[in-house]
């Protein structure tokens, strides 16, 4: 099936051709098309043309709406103000329009694929070995998984990166308690579970920590582990692994609980790129992008600057002769882009480590790894607030385990399904999995819906509100028009283009419409935050539709009955199209 030009980028061309056709001397002229209040769009282009020209605006404007073909596209024309240009379609071409969205057998209403599409690295989801992850490793994943599928979808091919902290001189301390306490990481079964596993390692960690503190033999017994985990001793290593390996457990327990598939081989952490850290920093000293400085190896910049008002500089190669986190960062994209072909490189990554990102991603402009036809971006997000509009802690002051916050949002969501359960028939085990639907949802749009770079409150209350901007909200509508279509019987949704809209259906089918216009912008900007207003907007321009053009009414002719149904379908169809690409579900019945 081949894709659907919008109704906006049809009259866009439409409003072009008749504007070099009116206007020779003009060249290629943008009309400048944007929704309108007055009518369904409004082209200004003409203004900024006349003056160029020198010509009357409102003349010339009569002359473009001449030069426009005969179609169905467009119902009315007028000519307003100093040569506006106000537009609305034909409820026919609306409906059209839809029914070819409807009729794609691939299932994309008709969203084109990215003819430009390339291939985009994805640095996500990054937790710590070892360590258990809070609410702070929340927004790196939901952001980052939302962007996968949302650059797939427009034809991108993304490969996942996930950088976990796999590697530092933590390891020597816990790698040299398990040699002395051997049976630290066994659990009672073969098979531990997410829980079990953190808990094995938690323990470790504090008695480790504890004797690292305490006992000076121990130290130096844990900093001679580290050398002979960095010369890659095999006993050394494969003990590391261990502790890997039992996180991986812990971890895909997490990213299951948020309804995310994390792939081993996506998996790539610190360590993957030990290789490589004594060749970057070579090149980069080679290159002259990198001086030596007070015995370290060092990039500068001219804008970089401490309190001081010396310049701070990029240590990639300490003066201990350890490496930096610039040199693994630097080490991956050389990497992504030699190796993984990349185009693009997206690092969703805390707002707290922009200025290191820029650092790097400037270290290798210079170094030619990054280049005109290959960019690296951080898409930046802010923090997670409590209600009271500081960081989200416990009483205790402590950062709030991620598990303990998706438990209890599951807990509240299945209580609100659990109310309505009854009036529609639900049995226990579908208000356990909404429950969990809805819980999950409700965190993942109360980030996503947040634009990335802004901090936003965690309210639980709020966050499973059936009113407002809620994922639940979205859901409910979706369920709503699922119920429609079941009790419709014979009735089937057709698309009547003969029909005269409402102006409460010409509103929903001109939203649905943007549907794919919504998605090439969100994919080309990285903020997903778009895609969930529009999903609202969605949902709030069907409420007002429900509310003011009745479906099933017995008095409604068949074929009006059937435009409706049509109107409902698609709706539903975007709605949940656009909600997986959130990485959220929508139940059929809640």
């Amino acid at each position: 099936m081949a894709s659907v030009n919008s109704l906006a980028s049809t009259l866009q061309q439409q409003l072009a051709d008749a504007l070099t056709a009116a206007l020779p001397d003009a060249g290629t002229a943008d009309p400048l098309l944007r929704r309108s209040d007055r009518a369904d769009f409004q082209a200004n282009g003409i203004l900024a043309l006349a003056k160029k020209l020198k010509g009357n605006p409102r003349e010339l404007a009569a002359q473009v709406t001449a030069a426009l073909p005969a179609s169905d596209l467009i119902k009315e024309i007028e000519v307003s103000g100093p040569g506006f240009l106000n537009i609305t379609l034909s409820d026919k071409a609306i409906i059209e329009t839809l029914a070819a969205r409807a009729a794609d057998d691939e299932g994309r209403l008709g969203v084109p694929y990215n003819s430009a599409a390339g291939t985009t690295v994805i640095d996500y989801a990054q937790p710590n070995v070892a360590k258990e992850m809070h609410v702070g490793h929340l927004r790196s994943a939901v952001i980052g998984d939302a962007m996968v599928q949302i650059l797939e979808f427009t034809g991108e091919s993304v490969v996942r990166r996930h950088h976990i902290g796999d590697w530092g001189t933590q390891f020597g301390m816990l790698i040299q308690y398990l040699i002395e306490h051997p049976g630290e990481l066994n659990h009672e079964d073969d098979k531990a579970d997410g829980e079990a596993a953190m808990s094995s390692l938690n323990r470790l960690y504090k008695a480790s920590r504890a004797l690292f503190d305490s006992d000076e033999e121990f130290k130096d017994r844990s900093r001679n582990r580290v050398v002979a985990l960095q010369a890659g001793d095999p006993e050394t290593l494969a003990l590391w692994q261990r502790f890997v390996d039992e996180s991986k457990i812990y971890f895909y327990s997490v990213f299951d609980k948020l309804d995310m598939k994390i792939n081993d081989p996506d998996i790539v952490g610190e360590s993957g790129y030990n290789d490589m850290l004594e060749e970057t920093c070579r090149i980069l000293e080679e290159t002259g992008v990198a001086v030596r400085s007070e015995g370290a190896l060092c990039v500068f910049f001219d804008d970089v600057k401490g309190p001081d008002g010396n310049p701070t500089p990029l240590i990639v190669k300490k003066t201990n002769g350890g490496y930096g986190y610039a040199a693994t960062d630097l080490s991956a994209i050389r990497d992504r882009v030699q190796n993984l072909k990349a185009d693009t490189l997206v690092y969703v990554v805390d707002v707290r480590q922009s200025l290191h990102f820029k650092m790097v991603f400037e270290t290798a402009r210079r170094a030619g790894w990054l280049s005109e036809d290959v960019k690296a971006h951080q898409l930046a997000f802010g923090t997670v607030l409590g209600k009271d509009g500081k960081p989200f802690k416990t009483r205790e002051g402590v950062t709030v385990r991620l598990e303990d916050l998706l438990d209890e949002a599951v807990e509240r969501a299945t209580a609100v399904v659990r109310e309505k359960a009854e009036k529609i028939g639900l049995s226990e085990e579908e208000i356990v999995e909404n429950g969990r639907y809805v819980g999950i949802g409700a965190v993942k749009y109360a980030d996503l819906s947040t634009s990335a770079v802004r901090d936003y409150k965690f309210d639980l209350d709020q966050m499973v509100s059936l009113h407002g901007d809620t994922s639940v909200y979205l859901q409910y509508a979706y369920a709503r028009i699922r119920s429609i279509l079941r009790k419709a019987g014979d009735a089937k949704p057709v698309a009547h283009p003969e029909l005269e809209l409402a102006p409460a259906e010409r509103a929903l089918g001109l939203h649905l419409d943007q549907f794919g216009e919504v998605l090439s912008e969100v994919a080309a900007d990285c903020e997903p935050h778009k895609l969930a207003a529009y999903l609202y907007q969605l949902a709030s321009l069907y409420t007002t539709f429900y509310d003011q053009c009745h479906v099933l009414s017995d008095d409604n002719p068949a074929e009006l009955v059937e435009n409706r149904l049509f109107l409902c379908d698609i709706t539903a169809r975007t709605l949940h199209q656009g909600m997986a690409l959130l990485g959220i579900r929508t139940p059929e019945r809640l």
